[in-house]
């Protein structure tokens, strides 16, 4: 029986932590073939080159694509779907693939669905159905509607799913798919980030020995014009707190531009000697650092979502996840400094949490590809209410 290409598009450092345990369930199945194709900020070096780490190592490539136009803005991003949408919508013809999956809320995502529906190719979405703060709540819901089955991380997002028209068949709650990937790593030896931060990222060699924090903020599209003053209240919450830290760099979403000239200005004005800057690292290095962090700090889902499986602090910062679905694990506070500060303290008297399993047990990628491999897609979809 021939088998079914299924193409995974890696455009973020976060696409390939959520996706690397489902290629490598595709490519033990014998009812599927991977196509993979690397995009956007993950073929990007002020990204971090995070697509070469999959290039460099166990996957081939089929594709690499680049959509991305320069200046980091909202006309800019709107472009670059634009862009994508014609990008993809080439791959696709050319790869011929029996399904498509894409994973949760970017930008690119949409127009990666777009692309597929008008070209009769099934979708399959990971991580839909949640309920965030950005332009991400809409863009989610947007491909929701646009995919043929649905691979939701909990209980609410599948009913929520459900109740927006989807078939009931269609929707199946796996869990979060970079839990896998998180569950069989020993997380326990963070000597491989002390080591790459001697060639790797900017400022100086962080002790993570001692007590440190793990600083993730992205831009709020919805909150273009003050991502620069939110991330540089952040950044003094940061230098109040005179802790060791890990800091990694924003994401390409618009407004990125203003958290990354925070970001330098802070650099120049301060020279810290106990924060270490990386544009980007792959789970394998990212997974340990997260695990034995004294308090996670920023915006990220990562602070949702594998920090309440690993049952690290985090203080989440303003609107991006708003409405979604948090562990005890988590503190939320607006862009204030005071507020910010002392939200850490508090997580830092409290010290690490027990696990919470609201977002899966670490065995989606198997389900997924399980269901992938029996699934018969219906491309004319009709809302079933």
């Amino acid at each position: 029986m021939k088998k079914r290409n299924v193409c995974v598009i890696i455009t973020t450092r976060g696409n390939y932590a959520k996706m690397k345990g489902v290629m490598r369930e595709i490519e033990k199945s014998e009812q599927l073939e991977l196509q993979l194709i690397l995009a956007g900020g993950a073929i990007l070096d002020r990204y971090g080159l995070a697509g070469e780490a999959l290039v460099n190592r166990e996957f081939a490539v089929n594709r690499k694509i680049h959509f991305m136009v320069e200046g980091e803005n909202t006309i800019a991003m709107a472009k670059s779907a634009g862009m994508a949408v014609i990008e993809f919508s080439t791959a696709f013809e050319n790869l011929s693939p029996d399904v498509v999956i894409i994973i949760a809320d970017r930008f690119e995502c949409l127009a990666i669905a777009m692309a597929a529906g008008y070209m009769n190719v099934p979708l399959a979405h990971i991580e839909g159905g949640e309920v965030s703060g950005s332009i991400d709540e809409s863009v989610r819901h947007a491909i929701t509607k646009l995919s043929h089955v649905h691979f939701p991380a909990t209980k609410e997002a599948e009913q929520r799913i459900i109740k927006m028209g989807e078939d009931p068949r269609t929707v199946f709650n796996v869990g979060c798919t970079s839990l896998d990937v998180i569950a069989d790593m020993d997380l326990n030896d963070i000597s491989p980030i002390m080591a790459l931060q001697q060639k790797s990222g900017v400022g100086p060699v962080v002790d993570l020995q001692k007590p440190y924090l793990l600083i993730i903020q992205h831009p709020v599209t919805t909150e273009y014009d003050q991502n620069l003053s939110h991330m540089n209240e952040t950044l003094e919450s940061v230098r109040a707190l005179s802790m060791n830290s890990i800091l990694i760099w924003p994401n390409m979403d618009a407004g990125s531009d203003g958290i990354s000239k925070a970001i330098r200005v802070f650099r120049e004005k301060y020279r810290p000697d106990n924060i270490h800057f990386f544009k980007s690292l792959p789970i394998e290095y990212y997974a340990p650092l997260l695990k034995n962090a004294a308090c996670v700090v920023g915006n990220s889902s990562s602070g949702i979502r594998e920090a309440s499986f690993l049952g690290v602090p985090s203080v989440n910062i303003g609107t991006r996840q708003a409405g979604r679905e948090r562990g005890k694990n988590v503190i939320d506070v607006t862009y204030k400094k005071d507020e910010i500060i002392s939200a850490v303290h508090k997580q830092l008297d409290h010290g690490p949490y027990t696990p919470d399993y609201i977002y899966g047990d670490g065995n989606a990628c198997r389900k997924i590809v399980e269901i992938l491999g029996t699934s018969e897609f219906k491309i004319q979809k009709k809302i079933s209410y």
